[in-house]
């Protein structure tokens, strides 16, 4: 019986082509936004992820707190130091990593060629703290670190513009006005979320930087990578209570430097693009109840058009569900067929976008599944009422209509 009923749905379907094709298109046109809309807003929410953990796992980033805009302060500034490296390295726990960083934009240079970088001097823990490894040569030792030795490595950026697919390692480079020897080639890790090539980087022993690259002993950031499973917001406290104990911070004068949990930021980001990609979901989802109300628009008008059909069955011997039935099939294989063409052009677009865009194709199967529901949900929902209205049709009164 139900087959027969989808047999006859889908012969009133090819029957009326157009009709059915402009009926369907307010249920494609919402199933494929909603499709688009969520696909690429959860690509936006994993490249956001991938961005923050190009950064390092359970990283904390400390800095020394810079004036208002007025010039006016709350604190005493002041640069981080060798002291704060030293006091958090002896007495933090749970932390696999504490690493000084200082960075500097100089010109590069090695034969003909010139590039513009960032240099970074740090230490051996540097690579640790950020998970970056290296995948030509070596980092530099402790040793190199301690003794300021003009060894570099750099980014996968200054690697091409020198050197090609070419192996640099022992190569001598000149960065500002010093020689440098490089050691090793860093892993690629792309553009961050801001635009920054991140690739484009040398990077020295902190010793040999101070020296010869600041001229001056001034560390910029100190990072610290907490070991896994343990909290960052426990560590971000102990940061706090120590660098208030070495940097001498009365009770009552506020910090002269700020802590930053990008665990805490990436989850910030991450809930924000999902509420905008939830809001647009649903007033991309308000077409589909335009879609809703053309099909109960349209069958309405079948109803009408097969009134006399509709008597015919009655007198013959067909009960009202039976007529019920008929149209509520008919209107959700309408919806079903628009849902099913709204999934496939939705996917397309959302393939199209990520790759124009740059982010990462996530679709969900939980999203389709939904999509196909709720299709058929509004075919349903939106063809009772002309389904309940043709069955309810007297006989005598349809038989005599023209």
């Amino acid at each position: 019986m139900l087959f027969e009923t989808i047999r006859l749905a889908l012969r009133s379907v090819r029957r009326n082509a157009l009709r059915s094709f402009l009926t369907l298109l307010g249920i494609v046109i919402g199933v494929a936004a909603v499709i688009t809309m969520i696909t690429v807003g959860s690509g936006t929410t994993e490249k956001v992820k991938q961005d923050i953990s190009k950064l390092g796992s359970n990283l904390l980033v400390v800095q020394a707190a810079r004036p208002g805009r007025g010039g006016t302060t709350n604190f005493t500034p002041r640069q981080l130091d060798d002291r704060d490296v030293e006091g958090l390295s002896k007495e933090l726990e749970n932390v696999k990593a504490v690493s000084p960083a200082s960075q500097r934009q100089v010109r590069v240079v090695y034969g003909a060629e010139n590039i513009s970088a960032q240099v970074t001097g740090t230490d051996a823990e540097y690579f640790i703290a950020r998970d970056w490894d290296v995948v030509l040569g070596r980092a530099f030792t402790d040793a190199e670190v301690r003794g300021g030795t003009n060894v570099c490595l750099i980014g996968q950026t200054v690697r091409d513009q020198f050197f090609g697919a070419g192996d640099p390692t022992g190569e001598a480079i000149r960065v500002n006005r010093m020689s440098c020897r490089v050691i090793g080639v860093l892993e690629p890790k792309g553009f961050s979320g801001f635009g920054q090539d991140q690739d484009n980087v040398v990077m020295m022993p902190l010793s040999t930087f101070q020296r010869r690259i600041a001229g001056n002993r001034n560390i910029d950031t100190i990072y610290v990578a907490a070991q896994d499973g343990v909290s960052t917001s426990t560590v971000l406290a102990d940061i706090e209570g120590i660098l208030r104990q070495t940097r001498r911070i009365a009770p009552e004068q506020e910090d002269n430097f700020t802590v930053r949990d990008m665990t805490q930021i990436a989850d910030a980001m991450t809930s924000t693009t999902t509420v905008m990609t939830g809001m647009l979901g649903a007033l991309a989802g308000v077409s589909l109840l335009v879609g809703g109300i053309g099909i109960m628009n349209i069958m309405l008008v079948s109803v009408t058009e097969r009134t006399r059909e509709i008597g015919i069955r009655l007198a013959i011997g067909a009960h009202e569900k039976h007529i019920l039935v008929q149209f509520l099939v008919e209107a959700t294989v309408l919806s079903l067929l628009g849902g099913i063409i709204g999934i496939i052009l939705g996917l397309s677009l959302a393939g199209i976008a990520s790759l124009t865009l740059s982010i990462p194709f996530v679709p969900s199967l939980a999203v389709v599944a939904l999509a196909v529901g709720f299709s058929a949900m509004i075919g349903m929902v939106f063809g009772f009422f002309p389904a309940l209205r043709g069955a309810r049709l007297d006989p005598i009164d349809a038989l005599r209509h023209e």
